[in-house]
């Protein structure tokens, strides 16, 4: 039997040298979309070394192989694929009209931000914390919070601006 950290050294230079090819293959398994495919190669990989103490290495391609397929087949049948969708565009102004309270009209403002400013608009303007507090809660400097909320702030104002001029 193999020892762990001999095992680790083999899992670890067979990913090295594998891996691209098993992204190449998951790319074409999920059309494309380099991002699920990556999130496929990461899923086969984690069943690999979970049995890797167990695979032969003359196998070891095809089994890397075929854990490809099987997270990729995985993807397309999960719960979270069937009810979660990303979508590249920003929702019609119609979807957005549509709100029921002005809690949901901020809740979709502020998901049209990346998460790091979205963190330090809320953490700065609807939680209220200083500037020093807000980026001790973000593990960042003072001046990524003041850059990160100002340009948050004013991506959310454009944004605004162009779907609700009427209100301005």
């Amino acid at each position: 039997m193999k020892r762990p950290s001999d095992q680790d050294r083999e899992f670890t230079e067979f990913v090295t040298a594998r891996r691209a090819g098993l992204v190449r293959v998951a790319m074409l398994l999920v059309s494309g979309d380099l991002a699920k495919a990556e999130d496929v190669v990461q899923a086969a990989l984690t069943r690999l070394y979970l049995s890797w103490s167990q695979v032969r290495p003359k196998t070891a391609d095809a089994y890397a192989r075929r854990c490809v397929v099987n997270a990729a087949l995985d993807e397309r049948r999960s719960l979270f694929r069937r009810r979660e969708q990303s979508f590249a565009e920003l929702p019609d102004v119609a979807a957005f009209e549509e709100m029921r309270s002005d809690d949901e009209k901020i809740l979709a403002l502020l998901r049209t931000l990346p998460a790091g400013m979205r963190a330090a608009v809320v953490l700065r303007y609807v939680e209220g914390l200083s500037v020093t507090e807000t980026a001790a809660a973000m593990r960042c400097s003072e001046g990524n919070v003041k850059s990160q909320s100002a340009r948050g702030l004013q991506r959310l104002r454009e944004f605004f601006r162009a779907h609700q001029p009427n209100l301005i």
